[in-house]
């Protein structure tokens, strides 16, 4: 089976959010399971390949010359950049002040006329497309294939100028919007089958207070609207091989995990304490609930509790941390950025790990964490309501959900999860259940395949 998979980040060659992991990920179990999987990444810059062909992309005269890269990276394996001269940037979507590049309606238009070519010119059985920036790719080019849209987040659409509706060869009607050119609208519209990253967020989809504007576009999918949870990469997040980690452990030798918990101490310069310390590794942004996060810093001394935060983004947010951090420094340490090597020390040595979102389509980090042995406090939205049981309410819980999507319900979830912190044998449990569940990506690339083979059969 041929799978052509189109996506605008792929860790680690463009790494901004879930997106980049989740494709990353499921891109290599796809392949370990003997699936040919052509991908398709726009040409950012600067991404070395090995025996690189490069090539020109006939595509329509409004795109201007474009261009692909197609070769071997050591950790991706094959892959083919498409390129031109507005796509090469820094950042995927912002500049270096966060703001959205000015013409990105034009670059992921670009990028999905390049995936339209390579599709009529390859011909494969399925054609895989990831939120809006591939979306338009649906309606562009000649001859339309089995496609499957992945909805990562609904909060991003790509919405446009009208002038777009006349430059997408088919179905342009679908992608109106208002007066204006949705993509992700369009793309849901067309495609043969949505995925969202989790069945809850299919849930939170078709209701109208949470689907974005999309639940009747995405109602009207009937049975072709499917939750399939996303996984992690049990081979990088393994604390067991972690070279990050200032010392390796497992399930078998948890006491090991000291000494993760020690560095980080040392690290925010905090002296040696039993309090729990509460992890982050977060974008800073309205989504990841990092202000409710900021209200329950009052509280952290009465709980008692540290707080180590890892995380860049909204310059506000950015700003209140380091405002908490200085005001209560023995209670708050933050570090303004993004450091894989210290996310991974984050999950090995913190006790809880909080994740306060307003929305989470699925959310890998809680994932990641329970993997480590740190235990996720998280709010009942998203991926979140799947991946975490909530130990006050059920022997086989992995965590503590909030209540509620505020400040008060966090700051509850907190407390609640520092009282069993405190009682060693209820936290070990808690650990242990989180730590032998397989995150990894086998059984969601067993799902992707199915489906995959059920439009391939189709005639």
């Amino acid at each position: 089976m041929k799978v052509l998979f189109a996506s605008a980040e792929l860790a680690p060659l463009a790494r901004v959010g879930g997106l980049a992991e989740a494709a990353g990920g499921l891109v290599a179990a796809l392949r370990a399971a003997a699936i040919d999987v052509t991908v398709l990444l726009p040409d950012y810059g600067g991404v070395v390949l090995k025996r690189e062909k490069r090539a020109p992309l006939e595509t329509p005269a409004w795109t201007g010359p474009m261009w692909t890269r197609a070769g071997t990276h050591p950790t991706v394996g094959q892959v083919t950049l498409v390129g031109s001269a507005e796509l090469a940037r820094p950042n995927p979507y912002v500049d270096a002040t966060g703001i959205g590049w000015l013409d990105n309606d034009l670059r992921f238009m670009q990028f999905s006329a390049g995936i339209a070519t390579i599709r009529d010119e390859t011909r494969p059985d399925v054609v895989h497309l990831n939120d809006w920036h591939a979306a338009a790719a649906s309606a562009l080019g000649a001859t339309p294939r089995p496609t499957v849209l992945t909805i990562h987040t609904l909060g991003y659409q790509g919405v446009s100028p009208p002038h777009w509706l006349g430059r997408l060869a088919r179905r342009s009607e679908d992608f109106e919007w208002w007066g204006q050119t949705n993509p992700l609208a369009g793309g849901i519209r067309l495609a043969d089958r949505v995925i969202a990253v989790s069945p809850n967020y299919v849930t939170e989809m078709l209701r109208e207070d949470s689907g974005m504007g999309l639940h009747e576009i995405l109602s009207a999918k009937g049975p072709s609207l499917v939750g399939i949870l996303n996984g992690i990469d049990a081979t990088e997040w393994n604390p067991q091989t972690d070279p990050h980690l200032a010392s390796t452990f497992s399930l078998a030798a948890l006491e090991a995990r000291a000494q993760c918990r020690r560095d980080l101490m040392d690290t925010a310069q905090w002296a040696d304490s039993k309090e729990p310390i509460i992890g982050v590794v977060s974008r800073l942004v309205d989504q990841k609930g990092i202000d409710l996060l900021l209200d329950t810093v009052r509280f952290l001394e009465r709980m008692p509790a540290k707080l180590f935060v890892l995380g860049s983004g909204l310059p506000g947010l950015a700003s209140a941390l380091h405002h908490a951090a200085a005001a209560f420094p023995e209670r708050v340490y933050f570090h303004d950025g993004y450091d894989l090597a210290l996310a991974h020390r984050i999950f090995a040595g913190s006790d809880l790990f909080a994740m306060p979102s307003r929305f989470e389509p699925c959310g890998l980090a809680q994932m990641q964490a329970m993997r480590y042995g740190s235990i996720p406090v998280v709010t009942p939205v998203g991926g979140l309501v799947d991946t975490v049981i909530d130990a006050d309410g059920s022997r086989a819980g992995t965590g503590f959900v909030s209540r509620t999507v505020d400040s008060a319900g966090m700051v509850d979830a907190l407390h609640r999860a520092v009282r069993a912190y405190k009682n060693g044998r209820r936290r070990q449990g808690i650990q242990k259940r989180g730590m032998q569940h397989d995150w990894s990506w086998q059984e969601p690339a067993e799902r992707h395949i199915e489906l995959y083979r059920d439009l391939a059969e189709k005639p």
